[in-house]
């Protein structure tokens, strides 16, 4: 779809091309739950190749039989071949406002689910500060509703990462997976480990591994706009008192990026407000990415979400 004339947080103004997808009954015949994709996601969240396909789909927690699953990609994140030339200009607030808009333009002025890890969680923070009654229950994983001082830092040595002329998403990369990861949990997987036929640790093999990924999915300048996002994360918390919706908090307790005492001291702040927030956790050794890999645990708690509902 195209969006004209969207005001930008900056005072730009620019027209916007805004992807997505929807997966199970068309919409408007099923309640709709829009999922927010992370910063390495896109609009393909169930099928063969989605990324969250343990989750989503026929018969799944998030069952396609029953919702209408609907994702927006970001724009200029590259997945839908639109790159925005102007990335560093963007807010979380802007993509936010550009999701709604984007909702309006389908006639969805009501959602029964929002739910979003990592950076698409925080995009449904600033999604609610805006419309407090856009959705019926919120669930925002692994994320918190600003950016805090800790994140900033990440992100700056990520910019400075790539401002780096040679393989700068590489670089960029290696780090950041320090940072969804822990200590224990590459220490637990690869144990001092040496690949005699490539001559190299093997954690180091897995850190070239995902550093030459991502190079092939993004651009440098979507790159650079994710971490841009990542940087901006700035939900009014007056507004968050007036949100409607049922709100389910989702943590890592070893997650570095978004730590569980940052998403419980938020859970703390809306509960002397409001009765309808609860707190879960998934215990790991595996930080950040956990949640996309503790599937059974995600599935359980988001099955008892659900089923009270």
């Amino acid at each position: 779809m195209k969006l004209k004339n969207q005001h930008l947080v900056s005072g730009k103004i620019l027209d916007i091309d805004l992807s997505y997808q929807i997966f199970g009954p068309p919409l408007h015949s099923a309640p709709i739950i829009l999922v927010n994709h992370a910063l390495t996601g896109n609009s393909e969240v169930a099928g063969e190749n989605g990324w969250w396909n343990s989750l989503i789909g026929d018969d799944k927690i998030i069952d396609t039989k029953i919702y209408s699953a609907i994702c927006f990609n970001i724009p200029g994140n590259g997945f839908d071949g639109n790159l925005i030339a102007e990335e560093n200009v963007f807010t979380t607030k802007d993509i936010a406002n550009i999701f709604l808009k984007g909702l309006e333009f389908l006639n969805i002025p009501k959602l029964y689910t929002l739910i979003g890890g990592s950076i698409g969680g925080a995009i449904g923070w600033e999604m609610i500060a805006i419309k407090s009654d856009l959705t019926d229950h919120f669930i925002p994983i692994a994320c918190d509703y600003k950016t805090s001082d800790w994140l900033h830092a990440q992100c700056l040595v990520q910019q400075f990462l790539l401002d780096q002329k040679e393989e700068p998403l590489q670089k960029a990369r290696l780090h950041a997976m320090l940072c969804y990861r822990t200590p224990e949990s590459l220490n637990h997987r690869f144990k001092n480990e040496f690949d005699t036929e490539k001559q190299i640790l093997k954690s180091h093999d897995w850190l070239n591994f995902h550093g030459k990924l991502l190079s092939e999915r993004f651009s440098l300048s979507s790159y650079r706009l994710m971490n841009n996002l990542l940087m901006s994360i700035n939900a009014a918390p007056e507004k968050l008192k007036n949100i409607k919706a049922n709100i389910h908090f989702i943590a890592v307790d070893s997650d570095l990026f978004f730590p569980a005492f940052e998403m419980k001291n938020c859970y703390q702040f809306l509960k002397s407000n409001k009765q309808n927030v609860f707190y879960h956790e998934i215990k790991s050794i595996h930080g950040h990415d956990a949640f996309l890999m503790e599937y059974d645990q995600l599935n359980y708690l988001l099955n008892n979400i659900f089923n009270e509902k």
